[in-house]
């Protein structure tokens, strides 16, 4: 479900810089959750290995 999430936010943080719309620095914040949803995921894979 994370990378689902991340997917999400790096698609719609893409779509924002294309379109050249941006609604300030929430832009920004969906590509700092993308990678912190990739992170977590990360670590929660090792610890059940």
């Amino acid at each position: 479900m994370l990378w689902t999430l991340a997917v999400l936010f790096v698609v719609l943080w893409a779509l924002g810089l294309m379109t050249s719309y941006t609604m300030g620095g929430l832009i920004h914040i969906l590509i700092v959750l993308a990678v912190v949803s990739v992170v977590i995921s990360v670590i929660q894979r090792r610890r059940i290995t």
